[in-house]
């Protein structure tokens, strides 16, 4: 842990958390239609679970209406299942190969509820941070005891860990207020 390149390492793992919890915000949806609402719903196909655009072709032919086209008849059922036990409130309609997904008016009780899932996928940003952040603070402690480097540098980049460390979380906080304002926005 004695060259910067482990903090470069640690910071690229952080900032990876940061990307995902975008990921998963964006696909809270505020207003309109998007196909992207469906990307944190995982299909069980094939023994294992698939992102649904693995397994289907998702696309809006309307600004409240999802169309999803399952490519195998025999996932189409599996696809619905994601769908409706994913935390999104959305209730498809089977049509063969296709599900067609209205996309309900939100109301106050429902953004309150888009607003909790984007605080608990903040929350599971900030406990990957602290995972990246413990193993920093554990090499550098491993570092220190083998004598690879002093207390003094310890201590230093501790707090250079530190600092990431919060510079991250408060961009998670920073993202989370602004797409709680998005939603709750009417």
């Amino acid at each position: 842990m004695s060259d910067a390149t482990d903090l470069k390492d640690l910071e690229r793992r952080m900032e990876g958390a940061v990307n995902a919890f975008v990921g998963d915000i964006t696909s809270l949806r505020t207003g309109r239609a998007s196909a992207n609402i469906l990307d944190p719903v995982l299909v069980e196909a094939y023994g294992s679970k698939m992102p649904i655009n693995q397994v289907a072709n998702i696309t809006v032919p309307e600004s409240r209406m999802l169309a999803v086209n399952v490519w195998d008849k025999g996932m189409v059922s599996a696809v619905d299942r994601a769908i409706r036990e994913s935390h999104l409130g959305l209730n498809p309609i089977m049509d063969g190969q296709n599900l067609r997904i209205p996309l309900p008016e939100l109301n106050e009780e429902r953004r309150r509820s888009l607003v909790k899932v984007a605080h608990e996928y903040a929350e599971k940003a900030k406990v990957a941070i602290r995972h990246v952040r413990r193993d920093g603070m554990d090499a550098l402690k491993k570092a220190e005891k083998d004598g690879d480097i002093s207390q003094d540098d310890s201590r230093s980049l501790s707090d250079d860990v530190q600092k990431l460390t919060d510079g991250a979380i408060s961009r998670i906080d920073h993202l989370l207020a602004e797409k709680e304002k998005e939603i709750m926005q009417v």
